[in-house]
């Protein structure tokens, strides 16, 4: 008789899809309103004039416009804001 074990079977072999996060339009884009400007999980981008957030923390133009980054204060936030 053979004498070999039977051989385990593997945990692995699962994945996640991806997110798709990140910025979507760049600075000194124009946008329309209702674009999708960045997709995050939590505030990395803070909404400044024009720009809405939403729920997931998608941040959006609210009116036409061109995009501006800037960071503020002490802690250096990043904003977006619409010219």
């Amino acid at each position: 008789m053979a004498q070999k074990k039977a051989g385990g079977s593997t945990r692995n072999g699962r994945d996640s899809k991806s997110k798709r996060l990140g910025v979507k339009k760049f600075g000194g884009e124009i946008v329309l309103a209702g674009n999708i400007i960045v997709r995050q999980n939590g505030n990395k981008f803070h909404a400044g004039e024009n720009v809405g957030c939403a729920k997931d923390y998608t941040l959006f133009a609210l009116k036409n416009g061109k995009i501006k980054f800037e960071t503020k204060g002490k802690k250096k936030k990043k904003f977006i804001k619409l010219i």
